[in-house]
C-alpha cells in the first residue's frame, strides 16, 4: 500500500474546519502533516483536532520535508501569492477558489506548476460531484441536442459585519467569492472559446467591493450564459441548461450538503423526468481526485487537463468581467 500524502494546512479558514479537514480524515491515502496559521494558537488548536503538528509560520511550514502538498484556505487575495511559493518550494497545491484574481497570475501559477512537475488543482468541488457526472452523461449522450444556453446563479444573503469578503484587501467581494461558481458552470458547458457581452457591478461605496453583479457570456458559436451572483440576496444555488430538444436544471448544486440526494430535474419534449442523484461528500472526492493526480500525473483521468483550462480561462474572463462592467453603486 503506497504511503499516505502528506497535506500541510496553510492558512486555519472555516471552510477547512467544516468541511475539508473532516473529509480528509475520512479519506484513505491522505493525512495532514502540519498546520499552519497567522495566529499560532489557532494552528495549534486545528493541529489538536485533525492531526499533524502545528508550524511556526506558512513559510516554515513550506520548507518542511513532511509535507508533499499544501492546501491553501487563505482569503481569497493571498491565494495567488501564496500558491507560487509552495510551487517555487516543491509542493503540489490545492487552493480554494479562486486560484487567481487575475489572467496573468493564473497563467504564471500554472507556468511554474508545468515547469516544475506539479499539481496545481483549483479547488471547485462541485465538479467533482456525482451530479457533474450524470450532467455530463446526458450531454455526450445528446439529450438536450444542441446546447443553446446556460443559466446559472449563485447567490447568498448579507455576511456579517466584518466578513472578510467585505475587504477588498482579502475577500474582494461577491464576483470572486460567489460569481466565480456560475462562471466555471458556464466555461465547463459551453467551453473556453467564452466572452463577455455584458456586465453589471453593483458595488457597497462604505466597504470598496462590489457586492452583487451579473454577467451575459457569449460562446463562438452562438449560445449565452446568463449569470447571477451577490451577497445580498435570497440563497440561490443553482443551474440550468437549455437545448435544441431539451432543458435540465439542477438546485443546492455548488454547495451540496453531504446527506442531499440532487434532483437533475430534464424537460424533453411534453415529457418531465427527476433524476435523482445519490448523495456524495464532494470535499471527500476532490480530495480524492487531488491524491490521485499527484500519485499518477501522467494518468488519463476525466477532466483534469480541462480544470486547467478552465481556470486560466476563469481568470482571464474576470478581468474582462471587470473591464466591461455598468457599475452601480449602492
Amino acid at each position: 500500500m503506497p504511503a499516505p500524502l502528506r497535506l500541510g494546512l496553510l492558512g486555519c479558514g472555516d471552510i477547512a474546519a467544516r468541511r475539508t479537514l473532516p473529509a480528509l480524515l475520512r479519506t484513505p491515502g491522505l493525512e495532514l502533516a502540519a498546520t499552519a496559521a497567522r495566529d499560532p494558537a489557532r494552528a495549534a488548536a486545528f493541529a489538536d483536532r485533525f492531526g499533524g503538528t502545528p508550524a511556526p509560520s506558512y513559510e516554515d511550514l513550506l520548507g518542511r520535508a513532511d509535507v508533499d502538498a499544501v492546501y491553501l484556505c487563505l482569503p481569497t487575495m493571498h491565494h495567488a501569492a501564496w500558491a507560487e511559493r509552495a510551487l517555487r518550494a516543491g509542493k503540489h497545491v490545492l487552493v480554494e477558489k479562486p486560484l487567481a484574481t487575475c489572467g496573468a497570475d493564473a497563467e504564471t501559477l500554472y507556468g511554474l506548476a508545468r515547469e516544475r512537475g506539479l499539481v496545481l488543482l483549483e479547488n471547485f468541488m462541485f465538479l467533482h460531484h456525482g451530479t457533474q457526472r450524470r450532467v455530463a452523461g446526458l450531454l455526450a449522450d445528446g439529450v438536450l441536442g444542441e446546447v443553446r444556453a446556460v443559466s446559472a446563479a449563485f447567490t447568498i444573503p448579507p455576511r456579517p459585519p466584518g466578513d472578510t469578503r467585505y475587504d477588498p484587501r482579502t475577500g474582494g467581494g461577491a464576483l470572486l467569492d460567489s460569481g466565480v461558481y456560475p462562471l466555471r458552470a458556464a466555461l465547463r458547458f459551453l467551453g473556453s472559446g467564452l466572452t463577455v457581452a455584458g456586465a453589471v457591478l453593483r458595488t457597497d461605496e462604505e466597504h470598496g467591493v462590489d457586492v452583487s453583479g451579473a454577467v451575459l457570456l457569449a460562446a463562438p458559436e452562438g449560445a449565452v450564459a446568463q449569470l447571477r451572483f451577490g451577497m445580498e440576496h435570497h440563497y440561490r444555488s443553482w443551474y440550468e441548461i437549455q437545448g435544441s430538444a431539451g432543458t435540465l436544471s439542477v438546485d443546492h448544486v455548488y454547495t451540496t450538503a453531504p446527506d442531499h440526494e440532487p434532483v437533475v430535474r430534464l424537460a424533453t419534449g411534453t415529457g418531465q423526468t427527476e433524476i435523482r442523484v445519490p448523495a456524495e461528500d464532494h470535499f471527500a472526492a476532490v480530495l480524492r481526485f487531488f491524491a490521485a493526480s499527484v500519485r499518477a500525473p501522467d494518468a488519463q483521468r476525466p477532466g483534469l487537463p480541462l480544470l486547467g483550462e478552465e481556470s486560466r480561462r476563469q481568470a482571464g474572463l474576470l478581468d474582462e468581467i471587470r473591464a466591461a462592467a455598468v457599475r452601480v453603486s449602492r
